[in-house]
């Protein structure tokens, strides 16, 4: 049975996903691809790494 999940996650886009997410709006729907990590060695955090991003 499919589930509908939702959670708020820190991003973050480099290189060029960062220059996509640059142009985008306020709100807009976005579908992002990545990876989830902690965000540094002492911070246990996760964040999702943005390797592409594109409109919806």
């Amino acid at each position: 049975m499919p589930r509908q999940i939702q959670c708020d996650i820190p991003a973050l886009a480099l290189g060029a996903a960062a220059q996509q997410v640059g142009g985008m709006r306020s709100g807009q729907r976005v579908k992002a691809e990545g990876f989830l990590a902690q965000r540094s060695l002492r911070i246990a955090q996760l964040v999702l790494h943005i390797d592409n991003i594109t409109l919806e």
